[in-house]
């Protein structure tokens, strides 16, 4: 469960570090917002096709989107 902790976390810091708003990056992975919320709260997970979006969006490896 660690793992998802720094999950959302991380999507979270990532977000604000880039000064997006939490609808841009819904809207960039073709969520609905809610939906991206959840990912931030830790309530859900996002699927393999979004979790590789997220990274491709930050630039980043699936790795490192966890670590």
């Amino acid at each position: 469960m660690q793992e998802l902790y720094n999950l959302s976390k991380n999507l979270k810091d990532l977000r604000k570090q880039f000064e997006y708003t939490q609808a841009y990056v819904a809207k960039q992975i073709g969520i609905t917002c809610q939906s991206y919320q959840a990912y931030e709260w830790g309530v859900t997970v996002p699927t393999l096709q979004n979790f590789i979006k997220l990274a491709k969006l930050y630039g980043l490896s699936l790795d490192e989107l966890v670590e």
